[in-house]
């Protein structure tokens, strides 16, 4: 079995994604690697998902459970299967609006990345590419300043929050029906996982949410797992799936070509700007924590 010691312990007992729930059959094994540990998953015939680590002799597609007896921690949560290597905490961090009955909730997608999980996370925090990279949809030039915002640790909840976030968008959602200055907030709850909020067009009192959970594959390499929450009458699931995947079909070459492919800690390594305060924040907060997997860390 791979050793599991190149792991920081924070890492090591966190819950990670690895598979959209729907996407996971009854009883036919899949195949993942989960911080370059091989792992396979299938669901027993109650729907629960089971997991474990593979070895190299391991052949076929179909297996019995019941037979798996070294099982990792397993748990499902907006959509997905999760697990850990270690021992993860009693609960998933909250998403409260997922419960909501009228909201349509879907996974849109898992997408293999060539860079490392904290540099995928801090790309979904960086508003100053949208009219760039997202033009005509998420932003256009001349509208390209990303305005003063706030930005906070919070120890209490133990995440990273980005608020009063706003920026033009020819077309925010798909149940956009014209331009509109969008106010969002990002949450950082996870070191690999983020949440965003956003207006909503459809309801101005409630917002949107679209998550990015990302499956740190090795020290370079991700999986991107997307969520969709959104109050949308009209859209059909088609529809706003295929809305954010494009939007992450653009961004999907953007991040594969930034190097280092890992994301230093170092805050002299890359020269930051205003717009780069919440990455600025999460870099800091992943040091704090002691994360050194998919990272360059800071010279001590």
């Amino acid at each position: 079995m791979p050793s599991i010691d190149h792991i920081d312990p924070i890492t090591r007992d966190l819950w990670q994604v690895i598979a959209a729930t729907d996407e996971l059959p009854v009883g036919q094994v899949q195949r993942t690697t989960l911080l370059d540990v091989p792992l396979a998953m299938t669901r027993d015939s109650a729907g629960l998902p089971v997991v474990w680590r593979r070895s190299n002799e391991e052949v076929g597609d179909d297996v019995d459970p019941e037979t798996i007896l070294d099982r990792l921690p397993v748990t499902t949560g907006y959509g997905f299967v999760w697990t850990s290597l270690g021992t993860p905490t009693a609960e998933l961090f909250p998403i409260p609006e997922y419960a909501e009955p009228d909201r349509k909730n879907m996974s849109c997608g898992s997408i293999g990345i060539h860079v490392s999980a904290p540099r995928a996370v801090e790309n979904f925090l960086d508003m100053g590419h949208f009219p760039y990279v997202h033009t005509d949809i998420l932003g256009a030039e001349p509208h390209t300043e990303v305005k003063e915002y706030d930005v906070e640790v919070s120890e209490e909840r133990d995440e990273v929050l980005a608020t009063r976030c706003r920026f033009m968008q020819p077309r925010a959602a798909k149940s956009a029906t014209h331009a509109m200055e969008v106010e969002y907030v990002y949450r950082v709850p996870h070191p690999f996982c983020s949440v965003l909020y956003k207006s909503c067009p459809e309801d101005e009192s409630r917002r949107d949410v679209i998550a990015i959970f990302l499956q740190p594959v090795s020290q370079d390499r991700c999986r991107a797992h997307l969520l969709q929450s959104m109050i949308d009458s009209t859209s059909t699931i088609t529809d706003l799936r295929r809305f954010q995947q494009t939007i992450f079909g653009q961004d999907k070459p953007i991040l594969e070509n930034q190097y280092p492919k890992r994301l230093p800690l170092d805050p002299r390594a890359e020269t930051p700007i205003r717009a780069d305060k919440s990455a600025i924040a999460y870099r800091r907060w992943l040091s704090q924590k002691g994360i050194t997997y998919g990272v360059i860390p800071m010279a001590s």
